[in-house]
């Protein structure tokens, strides 16, 4: 999917970086402003959500106070970034009498929150299709996350931090059969401390 937003010189290329590689939600990623992005050292403060205010969508505070964290971003993620932030900076030019400054680093070629649904619509399904995978909810690219971080033997403490979980019990709930190794560290530990 990564390879295929790169090729297809997908505008929110970053934004699919980000879902997978640090486990944001779609309100958290539309809801980021360039303040809270330090891209130097490779910091993201996340505390906003885009979130539905009478008809229109607009930046919020994260539901709890967990989900509002600073987190490491991937190299990758910090040249995805850099990347958007240049492309964003030439629609600013090229739609300079219709752009309003949200300070949103996912926004409307015109600088306005994204509708999540068009989002989806517009741009996640056609990318799915353009790399040839099944349909997929958005909130799947968090659990990718997960799931790869975890296979990795990830601390599950380290994980909740990054997806803002309130607990660490609501991870392992939801995730401990993604962690198939388990069972094996379980015995070679049990084994280590009898030899």
């Amino acid at each position: 999917m990564l390879e295929a937003a790169r090729a297809a010189g997908d505008r929110f290329e970053a934004l699919y970086v980000l879902a997978i590689t640090a486990g944001l939600r779609r309100g958290e990623l539309l809801g980021l402003r360039w303040e809270d992005a330090d891209l130097e050292r490779g910091v993201l403060r996340v505390g906003r959500a885009l979130v539905r205010e009478g008809g229109s969508y607009q930046p919020g505070t994260t539901k709890t106070k967990r989900g509002r964290r600073s987190i490491r971003l991937t190299p990758r993620a910090v040249s995805a970034l850099k990347a958007h932030r240049k492309r964003q900076l030439e629609e600013r030019i090229q739609f300079a009498g219709l752009w309003k400054d949200h300070g949103l680093i996912f926004a409307t070629q015109v600088g306005t929150p994204v509708n999540p649904e068009n989002l989806i619509n517009r741009s996640f399904k056609p990318l799915l299709g353009r790399a040839g995978l099944l349909k997929i909810r958005f909130h799947n690219l968090q659990h990718t996350c997960t799931t790869l971080l975890l296979g990795s033997g990830v601390h599950p403490k380290l994980v909740q931090e990054l997806l803002g979980h309130t607990t660490i019990a609501m991870t392992l709930d939801t995730y401990s059969h993604y962690m198939p190794s388990m069972g094996d560290q379980i015995a070679k530990a049990m084994e280590n401390v009898l030899s």
